[in-house]
């Protein structure tokens, strides 16, 4: 009888263990398996903020994780105080980035590069204008090459908030490939893109280099002139606007956003994410915050993100060299 008390316990016990360890398979399949986190690497209400919430709302109306979803900002560093912080963290927190992941590493500004993420999509983009004051007498985008290129100190160029960002070296780019020789060229930077703006219309400085959204209805009432736009077909809204390309400059200059993960994420980790970036984007509510904040459409998946970043890795590090800045 002792016998078989003790086969019945260890049988017990056996079964026991293979019901946990079923259960921690299963577990072990569920992903995201804790709550979702969203870094916003900057302060509330910017377009970092802004694509993060959109992400959040989406994932929470179209049931696409039964996990709690949650937006975290840090701000600070160009990003680099949320993407240190997203190095850190399990799969279930991604962030979202842009090209100033690309630019802060070339700048020598961070140690950190896409060799330290797992790419997961690309997402929208925002296109960048060349924008004159109405006390300029400028016209278009090759005239403003044409002068510089006679005289690179003839017009001063605004950007904001800084040297090496986005409009600075889609303008570098630009001038580059016209064959102005552009550490000559005279460049104003200003705190704000309002600042500017400002400055812009006043007339104390001649163009400026920035986010069409951030100039498109002054364009539109006739307060500026846009003279170029970097993408690759006109713009819905301001179509009366050339591109570079039309205007027989080589330039295509995306200003996109994007979101990864934390390094070494399992092949189901990323195909989670994948798909979920997937359904976010052809959702109806991202379609409507995407026009609401004149992003056009330029969707990656992962697979795509990763060859996109490696050309884009070779892309800024040119630019960069070309800007004089490093």
């Amino acid at each position: 009888m002792k016998r078989w008390g003790i086969l019945i316990i260890i049988f017990s016990i056996v079964l026991a263990s293979c019901g946990k360890e079923k259960d921690s398979s299963a577990s072990n399949k569920q992903f995201p398996n804790e709550t979702v986190e969203i870094v916003a690497p900057a302060s509330p209400g910017g377009g970092w903020d802004t694509t993060a919430r959109a992400v959040q709302k989406i994932m929470i109306d179209e049931h696409l994780t039964k996990q709690n979803v949650n937006v975290i900002n840090k701000p600070g560093g160009g990003g680099e105080v949320g993407w240190q912080y997203l190095k850190s963290r399990s799969p279930n927190t991604i962030a979202i980035n842009s090209s100033l992941l690309l630019s802060n590493h070339e700048l020598g500004l961070s140690d950190l590069s896409t060799d330290d993420f797992t790419p997961i999509a690309i997402l929208a983009t925002e296109w960048i204008s060349l924008t004159a004051s109405n006390h300029s007498n400028l016209n278009s985008g090759k005239e403003v090459m044409e002068k510089l290129k006679d005289d690179p100190e003839s017009l001063t160029i605004g950007v904001a908030p800084g040297l090496g960002n986005n409009d600075h070296l889609a303008f570098v780019q630009a001038a580059k490939e016209y064959g102005v020789d552009v550490d000559k060229i005279d460049f104003l930077v200003y705190k704000s893109g309002g600042d500017l703006q400002t400055s812009l219309l006043g007339g104390h400085v001649d163009v400026a280099s920035t986010a069409v959204s951030e100039v498109k209805e002054q364009h539109q009432t006739g307060k500026l002139k846009m003279l170029a736009v970097t993408s690759d077909k006109p713009v819905e809204g301001i179509k009366d606007v050339p591109t570079w390309k039309e205007q027989g400059v080589d330039v295509v200059f995306p200003h996109w956003r994007g979101v990864m993960g934390p390094k070494d994420m399992s092949p189901e980790q990323i195909a989670y994410w994948d798909k979920t970036m997937q359904d976010v984007v052809k959702s109806d509510r991202w379609q409507e915050i995407r026009k609401n904040n004149d992003w056009e459409n330029f969707y990656k998946d992962s697979e795509e993100s990763e060859k996109f970043l490696k050309e884009q890795r070779k892309k800024y590090k040119k630019l960069v060299k070309d800007s004089g800045l490093k």
